[in-house]
């Protein structure tokens, strides 16, 4: 992801999302865990210490001013999209963990860090940085060109994802809420294909 292909893949999504009315600035504030890069609520957390469900550290508290993405405004689209005739997330137990994510409401996501030494600068937004779960999942399509310079992607892009009939993710299971919430939503917001099929084994 450090490659400029990649950088100019993640511009692009984010022009496209913006040009869609998903961005917006606002206070950002919660539990923060280093580890897995993700703002966990008092009720995620559950648990003396606020720890990491998945890393089992402390987490802290941070607040600042971002960016953040309409995911709420996905809520209902990733509901008929999980229920689509050919399931999209596999197996069921996976499919039906994230149903009920999705169902108890969607928050909107910042997408931007303050102050980072490392990372994406955000498009047109000075101090910020691109969130990573953004910036990493881009990948899938910055890797095929998407975002090359002249039109929105290249012939690996046209052929692999933009008009290919299989786009399968092979994800661990402590990566389900980003690539089965989060990834399809940019997608959609986009106006990008989402993937067909995303496997979630265990570890």
């Amino acid at each position: 992801t450090t490659e400029p292909r990649h950088r100019r893949g993640v511009e692009e999504m984010i022009r496209r999302i913006a040009a869609a009315g998903d961005l917006y600035v606002a206070p950002h504030e919660g539990w923060y865990c280093s580890s897995c890069e993700t703002f966990y609520t008092e009720k995620e957390l559950g648990q003396p210490g606020n720890l990491c469900p998945t890393h089992d550290r402390a987490t802290e508290w941070k607040s600042e001013e971002n960016i953040f993405f309409r995911l709420s405004k996905y809520e209902r689209p990733l509901l008929e999209w999980i229920d689509s005739g050919a399931p999209a997330i596999q197996p069921e137990s996976r499919r039906n963990e994230v149903r009920a994510f999705v169902e108890q409401g969607l928050r909107d996501l910042s997408v931007s860090r303050a102050a980072l030494e490392w990372g994406i600068p955000f498009p047109g937004r000075p101090g910020q940085t691109v969130y990573v779960w953004l910036d990493a999942l881009s990948n899938y399509v910055s890797a095929l060109g998407f975002g090359a310079p002249g039109g929105a992607g290249g012939d690996l892009y046209e052929r692999y994802w933009e008009r290919g009939d299989v786009r399968l993710h092979l994800i661990g299971k402590d990566i389900i809420r980003h690539h089965c919430v989060y990834w399809p939503a940019f997608l959609m917001s986009a106006g990008v294909p989402l993937p067909t099929t995303i496997w979630a084994h265990g570890w």
